[in-house]
C-alpha cells in the first residue's frame, strides 16, 4: 500500500525513491511486524484472559506441563494480524505472488481457528477431526498447484535439486499434487512442533529468515545468473512477506518464551507451516525446505515413526511422540530442549544457505 502510495511521488521527493527496493520495505514491514506484536501482546493476553480462553493439557503427557492449563492461547492470531498489516503496508500490491501466500496463510488460518474453538470453547480435546484438516488443507494447496500449473513458462513445473546445478525433473501436472504435498505436509509438521513454549515459533523465524535472501536472490537476476539458481521474475517481493513473519514472530516470542504467557494454537501453526511451504514452491527452493525446516521434518517423522512400529509391532520407538516430549520424559528441562532445538535449526539454515555454491 505504501509502495503505491509514496513511490509514485519520488518524481517530485526524491528520498521516496527508497520504496523502489525491496530490501527497505523488507526492514520496513520487520519494524512494523516486531513492534505491533509487542504492542499488542500485553492486550491480547489480558482479553484472552477475561474470555476464559485457556489452553487444555493432555492427561498423558509430561506431568510439569499440567501447570500450563489455563495459559491463554490462540495466539496464532496475534502473528497473522501482525503479518497481515505489516506485508499490506509494506508490499507491492499488484504482485501475484503477495496474493497467493496472503490467500494461503488466511485461508489456512480459518482451518486452525476452528480447530482451537472446538477445543477451548467447545471443550473437545480432540478439535476439528484429522480428515476434515486434511482435506481443506489439500483445497487450500490446490488452488496454489493450480496456480502454477497454468503458468505459460514451463519451468514452473521443473524440480530442481540444491545440490545439483544440471539435474533436474520436469513433473508436469505431477506439480499440483506434488505442491499439495509441500504445503500441507509443512502445515501439519510445524503444528506437531507446537508443543513446548517457543519451541516452533524459533524455527519458523529462522525459516522466514532464510526464505526472504532465498526470496530475494530468485528475483534478482544478475545475482540468480551469479549463482546458477532459477530467476524467478517478482519472487523478490516474498521476502517482504518472510520479513513480516520473521519479526512478527520474534515479537510473539516475547511473550512465548518459556514460561510461556500465551500459546500459539493451531490458528497459528497450521497457517505459518502452510505459508512457508507456499513461498517454497514459489521461489523453486521444494527441495530444500527439507533442510531448512529439519526441525519440523525431524518432528513429523517421529510421530510417523511412533505409530508404524506400535500398529507393526506393539512397541514404541520413543517414550512420547513427538521427539521433543521424549526427551522431556528422558529428563531434559524443557528450557534446554527448545534451545537445543532452535540450535539445530540455525545449523540447519546455514547447511542450506551453503548449497547456493555447491551447486
Amino acid at each position: 500500500m505504501l509502495y503505491w502510495l509514496l513511490y509514485p511521488l519520488h518524481k517530485y521527493f526524491s528520498f521516496l525513491n527508497v520504496f523502489k527496493y525491496i530490501t527497505f520495505r523488507t526492514f520496513g514491514a520487520a519494524i512494523t511486524g516486531i513492534v505491533l506484536s509487542m504492542l499488542a501482546g500485553s492486550w491480547f493476553i489480558q482479553m484472552m484472559r477475561k474470555k476464559q480462553m485457556g489452553q487444555t493439557i493432555r492427561e498423558d503427557g509430561p506431568q510439569s506441563h499440567l501447570s500450563k492449563k489455563g495459559t491463554p492461547t490462540m495466539g496464532g492470531g496475534l502473528v497473522l494480524f501482525c503479518i497481515g498489516v505489516s506485508t499490506l503496508l509494506w508490499a507491492d500490491l499488484s504482485n501475484r505472488f503477495i496474493w497467493i501466500v496472503l490467500f494461503v496463510t488466511f485461508s489456512t488460518a480459518i482451518i486452525g481457528w476452528f480447530d482451537d474453538y472446538k477445543k477451548v470453547v467447545q471443550k473437545n480435546p480432540k478439535g476439528l477431526s484429522g480428515k476434515k484438516k486434511i482435506f481443506w488443507q489439500s483445497l487450500i494447496a490446490l488452488c496454489v498447484g493450480l496456480a502454477v500449473y497454468v503458468d505459460l513458462d514451463a519451468s514452473s513445473t521443473l524440480l530442481r535439486f540444491p545440490f545439483f546445478k544440471e539435474f533436474s525433473l520436469q513433473l508436469g501436472w505431477v506439480y499440483i499434487p506434488f505442491t499439495m504435498l509441500v504445503i500441507v505436509g509443512a502445515s501439519n509438521a510445524v503444528n506437531l512442533t507446537d508443543g513446548l513454549d517457543g519451541l516452533a515459533i524459533g524455527p519458523i523465524i529462522i525459516t522466514s529468515v532464510t526464505y526472504a535472501l532465498l526470496a530475494y536472490l530468485a528475483g534478482h537476476s544478475k545475482i540468480a545468473e551469479y549463482l546458477q539458481i532459477p530467476h524467478i521474475p517478482g519472487s523478490g517481493e516474498l521476502a517482504v512477506f518472510c520479513g513480516a513473519i520473521a519479526a512478527a514472530g520474534l515479537g510473539f516470542l516475547w511473550y512465548n518464551a518459556y514460561p510461556a504467557q500465551v500459546f500459539m494454537g493451531d490458528i497459528g501453526s497450521l497457517p505459518l507451516g502452510a505459508a512457508i511451504g507456499a513461498v517454497a514452491i514459489l521461489t523453486k527452493n521444494e527441495i530444500l525446505l527439507v533442510l531448512i525446516g529439519g526441525i519440523f521434518v525431524v518432528e513429523a517423522l517421529s510421530v510417523i515413526a511412533q505409530v508404524i512400529s506400535f500398529k507393526t509391532t506393539g512397541k514404541r520407538v520413543l517414550k512420547m511422540a513427538p521427539l521433543h516430549h521424549h526427551f522431556e520424559l528422558k529428563g531434559w528441562a524443557e528450557p534446554k530442549v527448545i534451545v537445543r532445538f532452535w540450535i539445530i535449526s540455525i545449523l540447519f539454515a546455514i547447511m542450506a544457505l551453503s548449497t547456493l555454491k555447491l551447486r
